[in-house]
């Protein structure tokens, strides 16, 4: 059988009593404030943030990739424009444009 006696004394068990109403009350205030709307929005928006940043740091570094990618094929290890291969990219890009403004101008007329 368990022992159901308390050798506390009167003053010792109400100090136990404050001390757990203290902790309870910080409990409870904690949960307030977790719950609170304005707790919710922030972090929902500090989440949303977190996750465009890490969207933006991966998109810099695939474009940054792509741009080192394209500088390394346009241009010689010596800095110089490799104009073999610049001359036939400008040529495309030309007739691409030409050809889109050819286009706009026919449906415009």
């Amino acid at each position: 059988m368990a022992d159901t006696s308390d050798t506390r004394t009167p003053a010792q068990i109400e100090a136990d009593i404050r001390r757990r109403r203290e902790t309870l009350a910080e409990t409870l205030d904690e949960i307030g404030v977790r719950v609170h709307p304005k707790t919710i929005v922030g972090d929902a928006k500090a989440k949303v943030v977190s996750n465009i940043d890490h969207t933006l740091g991966r998109a810099y570094v695939g474009v940054n990739r792509v741009v080192t990618d394209v500088k390394g094929q346009l241009v010689g290890e010596n800095g110089a424009p490799r104009l073999e291969r610049i001359v036939p990219v400008v040529l495309v890009v030309v007739g691409v444009v030409g050809l889109l403004a050819l286009g706009t101008r026919r449906r415009r007329g």
